[in-house]
């Protein structure tokens, strides 16, 4: 059970960090990120800050793939420093917690499970057109007392 206080410097964290993702960072290399989760540990020593990167920047310029999630990180990981002294003096906290973002998998994870569950689909079309619209075994399958 995790402490509601802690739970709630979560979410605020994950609403600043947000509003300055949109208000104050003006780095070109950030695309269009949403914050997705933060998760504070129990000493509130550590936040870590899971987003989600569309790969194409604010400014309309179609981003690469790969060399966009990696400009994000880099310019998450550069204002990390302003977003700490931002959220301390926010939140009034003696102690900020240290920020580490992380690539938030579950996009891709979803994406992969529906991928899964489309090709058992069309596997199981495929065994009822084999089938057909003969079944096993008898059409009683009751034994009846004769």
């Amino acid at each position: 059970m995790t402490n509601p206080r802690i739970g709630k410097i979560a979410d605020q964290i994950r609403k600043i960090i947000a509003q300055l993702l949109e208000r104050r960072v003006k780095d070109p290399r950030l695309g269009f990120v949403t914050i997705t989760d933060v998760r504070v540990t129990g000493d509130g020593r550590e936040a870590t800050v899971f987003y989600t990167d569309f790969g194409s920047s604010l400014d309309g310029r179609e981003a690469d793939a790969v060399d966009g999630k990696t400009d994000t990180a880099a310019a998450l990981e550069s204002a990390k420093g302003m977003m700490r002294s931002v959220i301390g003096k926010k939140l009034g906290m003696k102690f900020v917690p240290t920020l580490t973002f992380v690539p938030d998998g579950s996009q891709e994870s979803a994406r992969e499970i529906e991928e899964l569950l489309d090709r058992v689909r069309i596997a199981d079309e495929q065994l009822a057109s084999q089938r057909g619209d003969k079944f096993a075994g008898d059409a009683d399958p009751y034994r009846a007392d004769e």
